[in-house]
């Protein structure tokens, strides 16, 4: 929560009501929220393991871009936490993870700006999908959700121009897009749905 790939967003009223069922059969919720940090933070459930029967799970590849460091972290009410950590046992993570892990969350002030950053970059590349007649249904200021007949035809056009999308066998009319990093980046784009578009004219 939010999902991946759509972006779609359970609200937190849904969640604690789940949430409250299933504590009452000793049943426990676990909610996903590696994307979160892009998503409406007020739909988070951070604030409510306390509550007991709740688990939040975080990831610092995401929004942080540190995937190479394999690092997360579970949030949960203390005899959550005492019961996960005696089935799983000491859990090694390195030092240096550790401590970018910690200056990353402590960091506000760079988060409050990529959050800005990556709303204006998801607003430009939706616009930019939107002159070729593509259209964006969903997803974070991280990844775009593109739905479209052609999905297959778009993900091999820019396959074979070197720009690579998420395509998913089981949802053919599905991609997902990742924003585009520096200007020549864009540009490049651009140029590559610029000449897909052209193709698509030339062959109909």
């Amino acid at each position: 929560n939010p999902n991946n790939p759509d972006g779609r967003i359970v609200e937190r009223k849904k969640l604690l009501a789940l949430a409250e069922k299933l504590r009452a059969r000793g049943g426990l919720l676990v909610v996903d929220e590696a994307f979160m940090d892009v998503g409406p933070l007020g739909e988070s459930l951070a604030g409510d393991v306390e509550q007991g029967g709740i688990v939040v799970l975080r990831s610092f590849g995401k929004f942080f871009g540190l995937a190479g460091l394999r690092l997360g972290f579970a949030l949960a009410d203390a005899p959550t936490v005492e019961r996960l950590e005696a089935q799983f046992g000491p859990w090694a993570v390195a030092g240096p993870a550790l401590e970018y892990g910690i200056r990353a969350l402590a960091d506000s002030g760079w988060q409050a700006e990529m959050r800005r950053r990556l709303a204006r970059d998801a607003a430009r590349l939706d616009a930019l999908f939107g002159r070729f007649g593509i259209p964006v249904a969903g997803g974070t200021t991280l990844f775009r959700y593109v739905r479209l007949r052609d999905a297959a035809g778009l993900f091999s056009g820019l396959g074979e121009r070197g720009i690579l999308l998420r395509h998913f066998s089981g949802r053919p009319e599905v991609l997902r897009a990742g924003l585009p990093g520096e200007g020549e980046e864009w540009q490049r784009l651009e140029s590559v749905l610029a000449d897909w578009s052209q193709q698509r004219e030339d062959d109909a």
